[in-house]
């Protein structure tokens, strides 16, 4: 009977042991898990913030040398035109007020 107890009591033991480390103390392992997918969104980011900052570093080149570049943007941003050339800009319609109909005379 008494070796039946302390079996008994080593299995008990055991599990608890086990539940213990399975998701007990400082870390469980389903705060690794979750610790481990949210180093994986880290380094996404840091792959998008690095191929952000290379592209950024290439217009930056570009714009210091290369003229055709800076007169690119300054024609689209800032609607600049050469001497002799004209610009035209088109409004987006109002939604606010519909257009105004005059009634066609019979």
């Amino acid at each position: 009977m008494r070796r039946l107890v302390f079996r008994g009591a080593l299995a008990v033991v055991w599990v608890a042991a086990g539940y213990y480390l399975l998701f007990g103390g400082v870390y469980s392992v389903l705060d690794m898990r979750g610790l481990e997918r949210e180093h994986a969104g880290s380094l996404e980011r840091a792959d998008s913030l690095i191929h952000l900052t290379d592209s950024l570093v290439m217009r930056g080149d570009s714009l210091e040398s290369d003229p055709a570049a800076i007169e690119r943007i300054a024609r689209e941003k800032h609607g600049l035109v050469r001497e002799g050339e004209e610009l035209y800009r088109f409004r987006e319609p109002s939604t606010a007020e519909p257009p105004s109909s005059t009634p066609v005379d019979e």
